[in-house]
């Protein structure tokens, strides 16, 4: 008998966790090679892990709800022929090499925490974390004061690592007395601000955040903490691309199958001007700037409970009106009928987002990490505007929108910020109202 172990599988370019949400396979049954074992959700999309062999499911390593990194190991399937489940590379391994490797596997085993031994807290700490603590000789008392800098405050591999390491340094030693902990050094924990208190009475529900909600909050919060927002707004008169579009849209729809709506020729402005300005087509790691080669937009659309997910249209500046309109319908459906997979939502350069489709005239959007910029759509209303002509000036009703553009001042400055969204404008309102499709 061989045992196969099914790891969580990479599921897009950002994508380093996911949840476990639901087991299809139980304990004890018999699995067929590509066989759906258990269903994942990211804060992008929900997925499927299969299995790549045949056999008996014999171990789940994380239960429904629990929180699973990218590459860890979430459940062992015993497989009816030795071998079945080793790969060519280790076919070619030394037998002597992998016991030996087997025997420390069980020895590192026997030193992980079981869940029991936190059995006294309501904080969650992955495995990796429980084993450092063990090993380090970490007490339960010392880690629920370690303050995580991990998703929902959660204690990752480098906060028990940095604070094993100052205490070694206070204390001359990595061990401690676990019947008299001592306090964490003042330089690793931090007072956790109290919430303020929130007055209800009776008629009031609480309703707790779901999934997708609680992961939006914390990338949301994240993004703020770590980009300096500045914005820049503009207005643009878009009465050519309105009169073109009506005149138009029946005649499009008859010949492509596709709606043709205002989002795939801002989408179109926008590629353009990402090309005229590079600067705007990056991202950043930690002190580098990364320069994108394509540009690959993102595009805010509704999923089926109401909330936003981003799917993306790749190589957006190599596409016409046409394959804009196309992509854009086909992410937008999916999208409401939950039918994105991972590589839809992934590789992002720049997203823009339409707030105008919920009346407002303009909102100062936040940044899609770890991009540098998003542009935020707002509603086309009809205003008397100054209209300039030969002959004199005159006021007509013209149709306007607010562009804004939220941008990283880490990286980009408010001239190219400002640059940027005004070469946007320009191609809008240089739009021609005689152009085919």
């Amino acid at each position: 008998m061989a045992r196969f172990e099914l790891k969580l599988p990479k599921m897009g370019e950002s994508v380093a966790e996911a949840t476990i949400t639901n087991w299809i396979k139980s304990i004890g049954d018999t699995i067929s090679a590509d066989d759906i074992v258990v269903e994942v959700a990211t804060d992008k999309v929900d997925n499927e892990v299969p299995s790549d062999v045949s056999g008996i499911l014999v171990e789940q390593l994380f239960a429904k709800d629990e929180l699973v990194q990218v590459g860890q190991t979430i459940a062992i399937i015993e497989t009816s022929e030795e071998g079945e489940a080793t790969s060519e590379a280790d076919k070619q391994i030394d037998p002597a090499i992998i016991a030996e490797v087997e025997k420390v596997i069980e020895v590192a085993k026997e030193s992980v925490l079981t869940p029991a031994d936190f059995s006294g807290s309501d904080k969650f700490y992955s495995p990796l974390v429980k084993n450092i603590a063990a090993t380090e000789g970490v007490t339960l008392a010392e880690l629920e004061l370690i303050n995580g800098t991990g998703k929902d405050n959660r204690v990752t591999k480098d906060d028990i690592l940095n604070y094993v390491q100052s205490r070694s340094t206070q204390n001359g030693s990595q061990v401690v007395n676990q019947t008299a902990p001592k306090a964490s050094p003042v330089a690793v924990i931090k007072e956790t601000p109290q919430a303020v208190p929130v007055s209800m009475n009776g008629g009031d529900e609480i309703v707790e955040m779901d999934r997708m909600r609680k992961l939006i909050s914390g990338y949301m919060v994240a993004s703020v903490q770590t980009s300096v927002h500045v914005q820049s707004f503009i207005e643009v008169d878009v009465t050519n691309i309105v009169k073109w579009r009506d005149k138009n849209k029946t005649e499009f729809e008859r010949r492509e199958g596709e709606k043709l709506t205002f989002t795939p020729i801002f989408m179109e402005a926008v590629a353009k001007a990402l090309k005229d300005y590079p600067g705007m087509n990056v991202s950043v790691d930690g002190n580098y700037i990364i320069k994108k080669k394509n540009i690959n937009l993102g595009m805010a659309a509704a999923l089926p409970n109401g909330n936003l997910i981003v799917p993306v249209i790749k190589n957006a500046d190599q596409l016409n009106l046409v394959g804009m309109a196309k992509a854009v319908n086909d992410l937008g459906n999916r999208a409401k009928q939950g039918k994105l997979k991972p590589d839809d939502t992934k590789g992002g350069t720049y997203t823009v987002t339409n707030v105008g489709s919920f009346g407002s005239v303009f909102g100062t959007p936040i940044i899609n990490q770890p991009e540098v910029g998003i542009l935020a759509l707002g509603a086309i209303r009809k205003v008397p505007a100054v209209i300039e002509t030969p002959e004199g000036d005159f006021i007509g009703i013209r149709q306007k929108m607010f562009l804004t553009h939220s941008y990283d001042h880490r990286v980009i400055d408010g001239a190219l910020g400002g640059m940027f969204v005004k070469r946007v404008a320009e191609y809008l309102e240089a739009f021609d109202a005689s152009r085919n499709f």
